[in-house]
């Protein structure tokens, strides 16, 4: 029972790392950013091409190499999150919200099969990975190279919801969440923060793509659409907009596919995940922590 619950919390940090980015720029523009998991994939592969060039030459071993590498792959998804907010979607802010989606649709499949013509459409080996001697604690088997992710991934979200909650760029997100027409009115720059808002869930999603390439070791040119699915599941059961929820979302997600892996095999563990999903939100359509909103005429 231990281990199945070390399993779940550890692959549902990954996917609360990802599921942040899609609750973020929802609660914010209310926008289903769908190709925010091909943004996951394309930090793997921003990750594998630095770890190509730099692995060999930076002294020390493979974790200062993997989190150098991790720092300058989020700044670059970041960016990419950014330039993809500029050009796919605010010139649609006004548009109705069935033309934002398909264009989102449209962007995930210009990622995807963009890096399959750079990279090419076989999967690639990650050049370092983290497979170390595992250990014991309290009946677990763990390794240290998961401990150390975890940390990571939880420090990754606290510094996130220390920032929303207490600064004054938070401050102007959930400002802007509430009525973005009445921040425009008091000098807000609507636009900045929503490319901010960006950056910052994208480079969250680049984080996850290089762990997840580092621990599992193989990476190719389709890895986020699924992952991109069960982000946004992640966020809509822990509650769509609400960042302590989304999180909350991704581990209750990682511990359904690894309790519904023992108990019926790996080949169910989707079927199990996603039937949760449908079930759950006939009961509380809000997911875990979200609220019933009142729309305004």
């Amino acid at each position: 029972m231990a281990q199945l619950i070390w399993n779940g919390l550890f692959v549902g940090s990954f996917y609360a790392l990802v599921a942040l980015g899609y609750s973020m720029v929802y609660g914010i523009i209310k926008l289903l950013n769908f190709a925010h998991g091909d943004l996951y994939m394309l930090g793997a592969f921003a990750g594998y091409a630095m770890l190509s060039t730099l692995g060999g030459a930076v002294p020390g071993g493979s974790l200062i190499a993997l989190f150098l590498v991790l720092a300058l792959t989020m700044l670059a998804t970041g960016l990419s999150g950014v330039v993809l907010e500029r050009v796919a979607y605010r010139p649609l802010r006004g548009a109705p919200r069935l033309s934002l989606l398909i264009t989102a649709v449209g962007a995930s499949f210009a990622l995807e099969y963009g890096v399959r013509l750079a990279a090419g459409p076989d999967p690639r080996v990650y050049p370092v990975r983290l497979d170390g001697t595992s250990m014991s604690v309290l009946g677990v088997r763990a390794t240290v190279q998961q401990l150390v992710l975890m940390a990571v991934a939880a420090g990754l979200m606290l510094a996130l919801n220390a920032m929303v909650m207490h600064s004054r760029q938070g401050r102007a997100m959930r400002a802007i969440a509430l009525d973005p027409k009445a921040c425009l009115l008091m000098g807000i720059d609507v636009d900045a923060v929503v490319s901010r808002t960006f950056f910052i869930g994208s480079a969250l999603a680049g984080a996850a793509g290089v762990m997840s390439g580092a621990y599992y070791g193989k990476i190719d040119f389709l890895m986020g659409f699924i992952i991109g699915l069960k982000a946004f599941t992640a966020a809509v059961i822990g509650g769509i907009g609400n960042m302590k929820g989304t999180m909350l979302g991704g581990l209750v997600l990682g511990l359904l596919e690894s309790f519904s892996t023992d108990w019926f095999g790996g080949q169910w563990r989707d079927v199990f995940a996603f039937g949760f999903l449908i079930l759950f939100l006939t009961v509380r359509p809000t997911g875990l922590l979200g609220e019933r909103v009142t729309e305004r005429v």
